[in-house]
């Protein structure tokens, strides 16, 4: 076995002999994950610029995060099965060269059409490349370990997430080299080949563990959250005929149906999409129901927030990411907090703590915005200092909890599911939330902004309160997990 080649046979990580360059390969799956929460966050703040050189409507603000996050969630079940099939490192190339190409040609479209297909493509790429990035990190680390990788991922991924509508408005103010707006998909370019370098050289050749994908159930997971995503995007657009609504209801029909076939696959002594056993750990539900909640309001609030300070309150695009930086600086601080010894000391209450935060910021907000007439960045600060650090503080042990109780075997799968939830819900969330916020616009007169604002904001501050009641079905703490649960509900 050359050094490059990390057995992961057993189920025993203790029984595993280190990866050496375990902390080098870390780096490029970071650098990876950067790139798709660069993604997911930036066109936030390009939005309202590229819906107007583009001269499209208000639908493209929601279909240029929604495309890229329903296209990552469909293929992230797929992506995490293609890791167990071919191995890790093969489908993570493939992933990042895909998702490097993919922002070339979304970098150069000259259409709304082109644009949203490109973002389709990043997102499928995508979902090949980041559920990689989780199977790794659980397979290259030892226990001891991977709390510590986790709480490195926490502040590169805290400031990705609220830096990059600051990075995708100094692109556009800057106007490099003339491209304007497309320099937030091409500043993605030198980041994917230094990935590939990296990965190529240091990331682990690990064994294949299951032999064929179940392309029924891709199809089947596919569909389903196609026909719920697209009317709550679109349904506005076309005046909401009663087809959207039946294509709503329609697929929860169809991820029953999902869900039975993945069972049946499993009786018959196939290799379902998703292990149907990971249903039965309170560990994974749990997670996957706090996430959804959490990750829903998170990426809403991006969205709405971002085109009230631009065409609510007249900021240049550097400047509504500029007005995010407090949050910004929160994550690191709840990021750090978490990995200095609170995350492993106090498990889920630190998921608690951090969802209450939210909801105390977002809610702070809610009443500020009602008692006052003029709101500036100086006036939001503390309460997105707060809610930086309650991202922080639920984030940095989020994963590691719900992924602890999860076999060697099931990693792909399960990895997979939670990655695609993360996907989904922030799909769910810019879509809902978009829509709401612009059917409220619709409904006033001018300077209704402030109004679609507050109203939007008490039903994310709702899933915030609901992630916090949901998590209770966490375990206490990761290393809690077989004691607490037993394996099983």
């Amino acid at each position: 076995m050359s050094e490059n080649t990390y057995s992961t046979t057993g189920t025993d990580q203790d029984e595993t002999p280190l990866y050496r360059y375990r902390w080098v390969a870390f780096a490029a799956i970071l650098a990876a994950s950067v790139m798709d929460l660069l993604d997911t966050m930036i066109t936030n703040v390009a939005a309202p610029t590229i819906r107007q050189e583009l001269s499209s409507g208000p639908e493209l603000m929601q279909w240029l995060g929604a495309a890229y996050t329903m296209a990552m969630a469909i293929g992230l079940l797929t992506g995490g099965r293609l890791g167990d099939i071919y191995g890790r490192r093969a489908v993570f190339l493939v992933g990042v060269t895909g998702f490097t190409a993919a922002s070339i040609l979304c970098g150069v479209s000259n259409s709304f059409g082109m644009l949203i297909g490109f973002r389709v493509a990043q997102g499928l790429f995508g979902a090949i490349m980041l559920p990689q990035g989780l199977g790794f990190i659980k397979q290259m680390f030892p226990p001891k370990e991977t709390s510590a990788a986790f709480g490195a991922f926490g502040p590169i991924m805290g400031i990705s997430s609220v830096g990059g509508p600051i990075l995708g408005g100094w692109l556009i103010t800057a106007n490099l080299f003339d491209l304007g707006w497309r320099m937030i998909f091409l500043i993605n370019v030198p980041i994917g080949l230094a990935v590939l370098v990296v990965g190529a050289k240091f990331l682990p050749a690990t064994a294949a563990t299951a032999s064929k994908l179940d392309w029924v159930g891709a199809l089947l997971a596919s569909v389903a959250i196609g026909m719920l995503i697209y009317p709550i995007v679109q349904g506005r657009a076309l005046g909401w005929p009663v087809w959207t609504f039946g294509l709503m209801v329609a697929s929860i029909a169809v991820f029953v149906v999902f869900a039975l076939y993945e069972n049946r696959v499993r009786r018959t002594g196939g290799e379902p999409l998703i292990i149907p056993e990971l249903f039965r750990r309170r560990a994974f539900v749990g997670g996957l129901a706090t996430g959804l909640a959490f990750f829903s309001a998170l990426t809403g609030f991006a969205l709405i927030f971002t085109v009230f300070l631009q065409n609510g309150m007249g900021y240049s695009a550097l400047g509504a990411g500029l007005a995010a930086l407090p949050q910004a600086v929160g994550g690191v601080i709840g990021f750090v907090l978490a990995g200095a010894g609170l995350s492993d000391k106090f498990g889920r209450h630190l998921i608690h703590v951090g969802t209450a935060a939210i909801a105390a910021g977002l809610t702070a907000i809610e009443i500020e915005m009602h008692l006052l007439t003029h709101v500036t960045p100086w006036t939001l600060t503390p309460m997105l200092v707060v809610m930086g650090i309650g991202l922080g503080l639920t984030l940095a042990p989020f994963f590691n909890i719900v992924l602890a109780g999860v076999d060697m075997h099931e990693t792909g799968s399960a990895s997979g599911a939670l990655t695609a939830l993360q996907q989904f819900g922030g799909a769910v969330g810019v879509a809902a939330m978009g829509t709401m916020f612009f059917n409220l616009l619709a409904g006033h007169a001018h300077g209704s902004f402030p109004i679609a604002m507050r109203d939007t904001l008490w039903v994310i501050i709702g899933l915030q309160v609901l992630a916090f009641a949901l998590a209770f079905l966490l375990p206490k703490k990761a290393n809690a997990w077989e004691s607490e649960t037993g394996g099983a509900w």
